[in-house]
Parts: structure tokens; sequence; C-alpha cells
């Protein structure tokens, strides 16, 4: 165990990072029990005294509306040098994005509860004057008991980007906020409490049509979201949420209050089946993320139908490479530099290449024996997994390739070669779908196993290039330690700190021929996180089946800014499926025909 924050918390786990700072579950030890909690790491550009008190305000806000069942309690606040750190209850269940899920619509009964549920607890935040701003599946957490929990307040995302103007006055640097679910006058940064309106009826539109909002058509004229011809919905029900996601908010619900009561209205009124008067029946047909099918979805005005994709790869018009890989010992110091050659084929994407390399199939042992220095409890138990052939991504998706795909490059550090990051695991999947609509081939992300099997590369060392790692061969963070993680991880020398993505292949590949497998960006898996590995396929699949209380996705390989522990063959984090990050990219694979 490292030193513990403040003496007391003991950080086990980082759970995702983004612009406004980063967030870990750990455990409190001066409590008897030692439960876990939540801590927030915000990362302001300026700590004097404004933002300090500014700081005390906000926590003080927190801290009331925690007084709510269905709201975390602040269990504490406090500053650390120059950063600030929230402590939180940590709730133990899976997010409404478990639920709400691409291609799957679910029914009116089920959306109006939600509904009703989420609007109940807005009523109280609204009613002590505060604006959510951030309402979406990720944020709304159901518990063991079944009931809702209501997270991750904007309010705590602007603290880690607030500035202080010339004047003296505070401002935030960022607009808290999602896009599909913020309304117009939010990206202003004028928002209200018919902001939060806006946002729950568009989460409550995509579950009934299963599309994510900023897949659906809109007038050209008035800026009308079309959404009712991809549902089935009365039309008392409809109305609300028309009412709800008004472009004017002077049109919408003022605030919760008001939309539960029409709500309520819907409810208590006897109809009868006859009474509901569907709008055109379109059904879009729920289809699992992990076939080769193409989930429909609205894109660009139209709807995408399903489409059925097959990897037809010639073999015998694979192109070879040679190259060079290295090995190291505990101390960093090269003591091999085998050669090696693969096969692989060309994507074009308009001018843009992507290159793809064949992986043979075989066996290995996954996860991490118990001796393995910095191991994590979640890489256990080791098993054998038989994985079959297929093809990989030489080097992450670079942002050249993202958007000669999606038409746009949602990066933080801007680089046509570098890694695309601030990429969802949601918006990854769809980069998959439309590359196999494009290429006519079955593209998707890799599972854990297949990952995990291509990083290693036939080793079993903590790293492919063997039991240590040096910033000459990967992009992580050697030079600061960071809460107890150290920028050492074995006998080697310190290293340096780049502080942003490099280009991709800049450092040597593995023996599989595949670069940048440690550090530079975490990559998103198909899989849903479990805490072990007990009851994992053994077959290279993707571990698809839900845990109990789990609503987040793997990501595996370690970052720019993470610490060399982070970047072991075996290490794995999770995140939540609609959540971007500045160190989060990913890379595809297509199986064979």
């Amino acid at each position: 165990m490292g030193p513990l924050l403040r003496g007391r918390y003991e950080v086990l786990k980082k759970l995702g990072e983004g612009a406004f700072g980063e967030t870990y579950k750990a455990k409190d030890h001066e409590r008897p029990s030692k439960p876990f909690c939540l801590v927030k790491r915000l990362k302001p550009v300026h700590t004097n005294q404004i933002v300090r008190d500014f700081f005390d305000r906000e926590a003080a806000v927190l801290e009331r509306l925690g007084e709510h069942p269905q709201i975390p309690r602040l269990l504490a606040h406090f500053t650390v040098g120059q950063e600030l750190f929230i402590v939180q209850e940590f709730i133990e269940g899976h997010s409404l994005r478990r639920e709400i899920i691409l291609g799957r619509q679910l029914n009116e009964t089920s959306v109006m509860q939600v509904v009703q549920d989420v609007l109940e607890i807005l009523t109280f935040v609204h009613q002590n004057g505060v604006v959510h701003r951030d309402i979406k599946p990720e944020n709304l957490m159901r518990r063991h008991d079944g009931k809702l929990i209501l997270i991750d307040f904007g309010a705590v995302k602007e603290l880690g980007s607030v500035i202080v103007t010339p004047s003296g006055e505070i401002q935030t640097s960022v607009v808290a906020g999602t896009h599909g679910y913020m309304p117009i006058e939010q990206l202003r940064g004028k928002p209200g409490r018919h902001s939060d309106i806006y946002a729950l009826g568009m989460m409550a539109i995509e579950a009934l049509t299963g599309i994510y909002p900023t897949r659906l058509p809109d007038d050209p004229y008035t800026g009308k979201i079309l959404w009712r011809d991809y549902a089935q919905v009365s039309d008392r029900l409809a109305e609300v949420l028309e009412t709800m996601v008004q472009i004017l908010y002077s049109k919408r619900y003022p605030s919760a209050i008001e939309a539960l009561q029409a709500l309520q209205s819907i409810a208590n009124s006897q109809f009868s089946s006859r009474s509901i008067s569907w709008s055109r029946r379109r059904v879009i047909k729920s289809v699992g993320l992990a076939t080769t099918s193409m989930v429909a979805m609205a894109v660009g005005g139209r709807l995408m139908r399903q489409q059925r994709f097959r990897a037809f790869i010639d073999l015998s018009q694979l192109q070879i490479f040679q190259f060079e890989t290295v090995i190291v010992n505990a101390q960093g110091a090269v003591v091999d530099r085998p050669m090696g050659q693969a096969r692989f084929f060309v994507e074009n994407l308009g001018g843009v290449q992507l290159e793809m390399v064949e992986i043979p199939g075989g066996t290995f042992w996954m996860g991490s024996p118990e001796d393995e220095k910095g191991r994590f409890p979640d890489e256990s138990p080791q098993r054998e997994v038989n994985i079959p052939s297929f093809f990989i991504g030489k080097f992450p998706i670079t942002q050249a390739q993202y958007e000669a795909v999606i038409g746009r490059n949602p990066s933080n550090f801007k680089g046509a070669t570098h890694p695309v990051e601030m990429v969802s695991w949601n918006e990854a999947v769809e980069f998959c779908q439309l590359l196999s609509r494009h290429t006519g081939r079955a593209y998707q992300l890799p599972s854990e196993a297949q990952w995990e099997y291509a990083c290693r590369a036939g080793t079993t060392t903590p790293f492919h290039y063997g039991e240590t790692l040096t910033t000459a061969l990967a992009n992580y963070n050697g030079s600061n330690a960071l809460l107890g993680f150290s920028p050492i991880y074995h006998s080697e020398p310190k290293g340096e700190y780049r502080q942003q993505t490099t280009e991709v292949g800049r450092f040597p590949p593995n023996a599989f021929g595949l670069c940048d497998m440690h550090g530079n960006v975490w990559e998103w898996c198909q899989d849903i996180w479990h805490e072990n590995y007990k009851g994992a396929p053994t077959d290279g699949s993707a571990w698809m089946a839900a845990e109990p209380f789990s609503d987040r996705y793997l990501l595996r390989g370690g970052a720019w800014n993470g610490s060399p522990r982070s970047c072991r063959s075996a290490n794995r984090i999770s995140n939540l499926s609609d959540n971007r990050d500045i160190n989060d990219g990913f890379r595809v694979v297509c199986q064979f025909g």
C-alpha cells in the first residue's frame, strides 16, 4: 500500500479522467469498516484564495444536496498543494447506460418510470437553486435496491476549470455538459433549470428510439428533433417529451416540478389501449454490438438499415513487413534486438491508410501471476485462453483516420498521426460500424483477450519488452510520482514526462509488429467490466454478460500521463461507455472471413 492521501484515503484504482480532473476509487482508513469512497482530484488553472473560497461554497452546496437519499453524500473536501479534492459516497450499482443501449428500444412504461424518478430528484435539486447541467444515462446509477442515484453534478466538473479574471471574478474555461443532451442556451454558457429538463427529455427519447441524440435527424428550418417515426409512444407522452425538448427554453417546462405534474397527469389518466395512437410503426431491431451486424442508427438525417458484413480477405494478397523489436532487463538496458516479420493488408480511407496486421492464432495465459510486481487483484485468476487468428490495427486509430470516417476530430492534442483521444466507448463502436459499412468488412473493437494476446506477442513478462519499461520505449509519465504511483517500475532510471500523446509508431514494435501497446492512450475493448476473471470466456470472445453492479467497459495499455505500472500487459481499467477522456483511444480488429 502506498502513502495515504491526507493520511486517510488509500487510492485503489483510477476510474476515469477528463479535462476537469481525475476520479479514483479509494478506501477510508479512518472509519472502522474502511468503506470505499470516491475521490475526485480537480486541477484548476488557479488555486489562489478566491478559488479556494469558491471551492468551499460549492462544497457546501454539495453537502446540502447530499441530504437527499438519492444523491451521494459529500464526505470531505480539502486541498493538497495546488490541487483540490472532493470525497463522496461510493455508490455500488450500475448506470442507466446498462439499460439505455444503442439499438434497443425501451417500452413506454419503463421510460415513464425513469423520467418520473429523475424528476422527483430534480425537484429537490431545483428547489435548492441548483442546476445539474449534465443529465445523461451515465450520471444516473441504479443502486442495489433499485433506486436511481443522481451523480456527477456539473458544478463539480467546472471546479476543475475555474480561472480568475484580472478583476477578481470567477469564470470557468469550459462548459459542463454532454453534446446531444445540452440545449442551445447551455452551450452558450447560460444554463438554467429548463436545461436539465431538456437533457432528461433527450435521454427519454434516446431510450424510446434506441438512437443516440446526436444521430437523430432534425428539421433544417426549425431545428426540431424528428424522433417520433423511430419510436412506439402514445401521443400524451410524446407531447410531454416534445415540450421538454423545445428549442426555445421559454416553451419548455420551467423546472422539474412542472414537468413532473405533466407526467403524473398521464399516469393518473384512465385510457384504454384504443386511445393510444401510435405514430408510424418503425421498429429498430436490437442487435448485439459484438456481432458483425450494423446497429440501425440515424446518420445525417436518414436511417441506416442493418447490414451484414463478411471479412473477405484474400490471404494470398497480403503484404509482408519486417521490423526490429527490443528486449530489456530489469535495469532497462537493451539486451537483445530480435528481427521479425508480419503480414498485413491496407484499407484506403479516402487517401488515409489503415494498416491491419495478421495475428496468428494460439493459446496463452491471460492475466498476471501472483508474484508479478505491481499487479492488481482484478488480473486474476490467470487462465488459459485459446485465440483464433485475426487482424488488428498496427497502431491505435489516428486522428486522420478517425476524421476520414467520422468527419470530425475531437482530440485535445492535435496531430494527424497522433492517436485520436477524447473518444467514448460508444463513439469507438460507432467508428467500427461506419468503417464496416465503408469497407464491406466486419470491424469491431478487440475483445479483452484479443488485446492482451496481441500485446504480449508470446511473452510472459510484465511488458512485451521484458521486465520493465523506459520512456525510450513508450510514452508514459516516467518522472513524476502521482498519488503514490511511482514513475519507476523496477530498477530502471527515471525518464521523461512528455505531458501529451506522441505520434504513433515512434517506439519499437512488439514481436507481432504492433506499436504503442504500452502507453500513449488507453485503448477501449468490447468487454463489459468485471472485477476478476472468474467465469470469463476462454475462447477469445468478448465477455458481454453484465455483472450485477457494473456498467463500465474495459480499457487496456496505459497512457501518456500514467505510471509504468499502469502500462503492464495485464493491467486493466474501466470507464463509462459515454465518457470521453484525454487519454482514451482505441484500435480495431477484423476477423477472418
